[in-house]
């Protein structure tokens, strides 16, 4: 099983620990990975707001260098998932619009021809690993803790782009995996809204309400921890919970935001420093003594 990967700029730069647990998983699971190093950012949705063909144009590219490969795209992040996808989406739908991007890539020598695909790891260790294959390698169980799921808004939307009138099931994907390492998925409804990053830097008040209101709501139903499959939303609910929390609820920031991967390789019984965990803003202390 080979993937061209896309681990998004944030896994890369700024939560480098969420990358280093992606591929200390891939790994153990023997899936191989060959990364799309001359790939742009996809805009993260903010660049198509302002400028849709550029950034369309360079998400793209990226779709062509893995055409080039004849591999399908992992990615890391929701937030890459639905902006790859929505690219992905229009130009198999709109061939002038094809032809138009085409052109621009013509100076570079790419050419799309629209057969690539696009999956995010969760789907990737559900649909073609195997739930029951991926257990095989635990040895330690996660039971006794509870998980908040957090999917992230690019995770679900657009959902014609992404594939949820084939699969529905993708929207429980994420409790599957919380579940098979032994842990329980508690009903969390903030799960697939916003984590508050695209508004952060033009309303930054109303980003860290969402923020507070994820975070101390998750709590409020005896989560140990956030999981989630997006390092973007990782970022913000790590990142900006202090603040959030102090200003919105007046209480302390004490739930661990927990990178899908990470939680897979406690299951795996990788050492914790191979992970990241202590570079955590929220300590993630309480959770690992847990375990």
């Amino acid at each position: 099983m080979k993937f061209a990967f896309y681990p998004g700029c944030v896994a890369r730069g700024g939560t480098p620990e969420l990358l280093s647990s992606s591929l200390a998983v891939l790994e153990k699971l023997e899936i191989e990975v060959e990364e799309l190093t001359k790939a742009g950012c996809t805009g993260a949705g903010v660049l198509q707001e302002k400028n849709p063909l550029l950034g369309d144009t360079i998400n793209v590219r990226t779709l062509a260098m893995a055409e080039e490969k004849n591999l399908p795209i992992m990615t890391l992040c929701s937030t890459c998932q639905g902006v790859l996808s929505q690219a992905n989406h229009k130009v198999k739908n709109d061939k002038d619009y094809l032809k138009k991007i085409n052109e621009l890539l013509k100076e570079e020598g790419y050419e799309y021809k629209g057969t690539t695909d696009v999956k995010h790891l969760l789907w990737i260790l559900v649909e073609d690993y195997g739930l029951d294959k991926l257990k095989d390698h635990f040895i330690k169980k996660l039971s006794g803790l509870s998980f908040a799921p957090f999917y992230g808004c690019y995770m679900v939307r657009p959902s014609e782009a992404l594939g949820f009138d084939e699969k529905p099931e993708r929207q429980m994907y994420l409790e599957k995996i919380i579940e098979s390492v032994g842990a329980t998925a508690i009903e969390f409804p903030g799960k697939f809204s916003c984590c508050g990053f695209p508004v952060l830097f033009i309303n930054q008040n109303n980003s860290l309400k969402m923020v507070s209101n994820h975070t101390g709501s998750a709590k409020d139903l005896g989560a140990d921890a956030m999981v989630t499959p997006c390092p973007l939303c990782h970022l913000n609910l790590d990142g900006y919970q202090v603040k959030a929390r102090k200003n919105n609820r007046g209480d302390k920031a004490d739930l661990p935001i927990i990178h899908m991967p990470q939680m897979i390789a406690l299951a795996m019984g990788i050492e914790t420093n191979e992970i990241g965990l202590g570079r955590h803003i929220v300590s993630t202390e309480e959770v690992v003594n847990k375990i």
